[in-house]
């Protein structure tokens, strides 16, 4: 039996000690996809694997990878016990624009009852609030569980989890389990907890259109020779139709069409269109005809120009044609849309509309599928459950705009579904200026973890057993990819 009596009481005890380990937590400036901080990232994944070995946790690994490491752990409770494996990640996005912060963003600072800092939701509070739970557990049970735990900390998710995949593959024995559990998402309102219970996919690609050898002058040259930001311009405004809908010719072929009850659910569970443009701090909204704000942010595909350059950017005026100009593609893509065929149709509709004048070119740089949790797993009813007992009230099923690829890899390479248990809130502003995470979900999130372990553990019977094919072992050693 697994009480929880002792971890909880464990955890009220330390309370302050958790908040001053997340501060420190978040001060490392773990920005993945800035190579100026890649010995930062070196450094959070260095302080992570102290930390876990401090909660009690086994087998604490630094992995090297081709870019940024992974942190491994694991606790051995007993060889005919579920396996739980925990994911998260330390990496961060990047600050820009740094001046919009009210305070520096990896000086966290609290305000009322939310720790502002890069990070501090996505994901550094939600994930040490795993790691408190587990603390929590294991000093108060002697190290030892009636349940086994693997975790993985990756630091490369916000550029796409690029070496995940091969280190799934290369210990996909060593790392089978029965659920894994994520959590790197929001709840409506911190007494509305939720479990999440689809994603959309990501495509990113990057365009390039190219002019002339080398900048022109533009007295001499204007009005002869094609702008290359003049054509970057046109071709992007033309990706969207007269309906705001994605102009790729086949782009919905395989979008699936919810039907009346699942939208009438949506609509009961989700945030209203006023509060999701408050929440976007825009005036008006604007999307797809024919769908609410929350189903364009869930269950239709998006397109989003993520960032464009070309030509002069500095102060006073600078009278050239650019011999170039560059666009970010941000694709979201929704059940039934398969990265790999989007990535094809994008393609062949550039060619299509390409100028003989100028040259394109369009590369890949994050690819991930969409992805929908199957509701009536029990490891949904245990998270149900925990949720309940830890914040009072039932939670719903939410769906999510965001992406996280490791959720599918955990799917296809190891064949184990994943819970999605968030403890952020839609206000948090993650990947923008004053991100935040509120401190009460910190603490409810830990109780939740607590009591999820506890209703996995009484449901051992429900557990897919080694003989039936799952490889549980506990590894000796596991294979980096560097």
């Amino acid at each position: 039996m697994f009480d929880v009596a002792g971890p909880l009481a464990y955890a009220r005890a330390n309370s302050k000690r958790f908040l001053s380990e997340l501060t420190d937590f978040v001060r490392i400036p773990t920005v993945s996809a800035q190579p100026r901080h890649k010995e930062d990232v070196k450094r959070g994944a260095l302080w992570l694997a102290k930390h876990l070995r401090r909660a009690g946790l086994k087998n604490v690994k630094v992995i090297p990878t081709r870019r940024h490491p992974l942190v491994y752990a694991d606790s051995r409770g007993r060889p005919d016990g579920p396996t739980v494996l925990f994911y998260g990640h330390y990496d961060v996005q990047p600050v820009d624009p740094v001046d919009e912060w009210s305070s520096p963003p990896f000086e966290p600072r609290i305000r009322g009852n939310d720790l502002y800092g890069r990070g501090a939701s996505d994901d550094k509070g939600q994930l040490l609030a795993q790691i408190k739970a587990l603390e929590s557990c294991l000093r108060t049970a002697g190290g030892r569980l009636p349940i086994n735990i693997k975790c993985i900390f990756e630091g490369e998710e916000e550029i796409g989890s690029p070496n995940l995949p091969s280190f799934l593959t290369r210990n996909r024995g060593a790392l089978g389990a029965d659920v894994a559990v994520l959590s790197d998402s929001s709840i409506p309102a911190p007494d509305r907890p939720a479990i999440t219970c689809s994603l959309r996919g990501a495509l990113s690609m990057e365009l390039e259109v190219r002019g002339p050898e080398a900048d022109l002058h533009s007295g001499k040259f204007g009005g002869a020779v094609h702008d290359p930001v003049q054509v970057l311009c046109e071709m992007i405004a033309g990706l969207h139709d007269k309906n705001r809908r994605i102009a790729i010719p086949g782009f919905y072929d395989r979008v699936l069409e919810y039907g009346e009850e699942e939208r009438a659910y949506m609509k009961t569970v989700g945030p209203s269109d006023a509060r999701i443009t408050r929440d976007a701090q825009v005036e008006k909204g604007r999307g797809e005809y024919g769908f609410t704000q929350y189903e364009r942010t869930t269950i239709r595909p998006a397109l989003t120009i993520n960032g464009i350059t070309g030509g002069y950017q500095g102060k006073g005026n600078k009278s050239i044609i650019p011999a170039l100009a560059r666009a970010k593609l941000g694709f979201r893509l929704v059940k039934g849309q398969q990265p790999r065929e989007i990535e094809d149709l994008v393609r062949r509709h550039i060619r299509r509309i390409t100028p003989r004048t100028v040259h394109c070119s369009i590369r890949t740089t994050l690819s991930a599928k969409p992805i929908e949790i199957n509701r009536n797993h029990f490891s949904i009813n245990a998270a149900e459950a925990a949720y309940s007992k830890a914040f009072g009230s039932k939670p719903v099923f939410v769906r999510s705009g965001g992406t996280i690829p490791a959720v599918n890899l955990f799917k296809e390479i190891l064949g184990v579904p994943t819970v999605l248990m968030g403890f952020g809130l839609p206000g948090d502003r993650i990947h923008a200026p004053d991100e935040k995470f509120h401190l009460p979900n910190f603490y409810k999130g830990i109780a939740a973890c607590i009591r999820f372990l506890a209703e996995i553990a009484s449901r051992r019977s429900l557990m897919a057993h080694p003989a039936k094919g799952r490889v549980k072992r506990m590894p000796a050693a596991l294979r980096g990819n560097a």
